[in-house]
């Protein structure tokens, strides 16, 4: 019985910063990512990652008055940022937190 050579697949990595060209793509997105959270401060915290990674770090460090490895540690998936910087990253990212009844 012959073997076949199973063709490999070429995958890359999904990003969604290379996704959100708006601010309307990306406040959907930090808003989807908080109806999903669930609790999980971390989905959060990546989604804003993933919309400061759009908008441009280094910008957005100027903006913030943060340091550009300060910002990655702090919107990464395991990273746990202080509501200060919530708010600064939010604000320069021209987005609003906005409370709703649940």
């Amino acid at each position: 019985m012959a073997t076949r050579k199973k063709k490999g697949v070429r995958t890359t990595r999904f990003d969604a910063a290379s996704y959100l060209k708006s601010g309307t793509d990306a406040a959907g997105y930090l808003k989807a990512c908080m109806d999903e959270a669930g609790g999980d401060s971390s989905l959060i915290a990546a989604a804003l990652g993933d919309i400061a990674r759009a908008y441009g770090m280094s910008k957005l460090a100027r903006e913030t008055g943060m340091s550009r490895v300060g910002l990655h540690k702090a919107l990464d998936s395991r990273g746990n940022p202080s509501f200060d910087t919530v708010l600064k990253v939010t604000q320069a990212l021209g987005l609003r937190l906005v409370p709703v009844s649940a």
